[in-house]
């Protein structure tokens, strides 16, 4: 489905490439959470309209790390995540979003914001974009101002902004 969508989307169906993702997802909603959390890391990776190998590769690890999923598994899981965040979005990415935060923990929702920084800073740089996406997605996942900053501020030297005032200014 994954590689029938990509077909779609790169033969200007894009109509055709949204459905085939949206199938994708529903057979891979038997794994829960896991597959809301990639659909979020996703739709953070794609903040600057850009998903790059780095990115996909951490979140491959991440649900690997996990131990419930193997890696032909999560790579099909990231794989449609990616379709989804990058044909889909919008309305669906506060669906998703919804779902998630329903689901988890107080601490689950907490560690996705902080792997939505993980994902943009996987460059070694978290773009404007990158971040305000997961400022938006802990916003919609209830985490309060003072968490998200202090989750931000463990992200600080990654912060584009921040490595490019150092950069013009000389320091650091």
């Amino acid at each position: 489905l994954v590689t029938l969508a990509r077909v779609q989307m790169e033969s200007g169906r894009p109509e055709d490439a949204r459905a085939t993702a949206e199938r994708a997802v529903a057979r891979g909603a038997g794994y829960g959470n896991e597959v809301l959390a990639q659909l979020l890391l996703a739709r953070a990776a794609n903040a600057d309209m850009v998903i790059s190998d780095l990115e996909t590769t951490a979140m491959e690890v991440a649900l690997q790390r996990k131990g419930a999923i193997d890696e032909a598994t999560a790579v099909l899981v990231v794989e449609m995540a990616k379709l989804q965040a990058m044909t889909v979005g919008g309305t669906e990415d506060y669906v998703v979003t919804r779902e998630f935060k329903a689901l988890a923990t107080d601490e689950q929702r907490l560690n996705m914001v902080r792997a939505c920084f993980l994902i943009g800073a996987a460059n070694g740089s978290i773009s404007a974009e990158e971040s305000a996406v997961a400022n938006e997605i802990a916003i919609e996942l209830d985490i309060d101002a003072p968490t998200l900053a202090g989750l931000r501020a463990e992200f600080k030297e990654q912060m584009s902004a921040i490595q490019e005032m150092r950069r013009m200014t000389g320091a650091g």
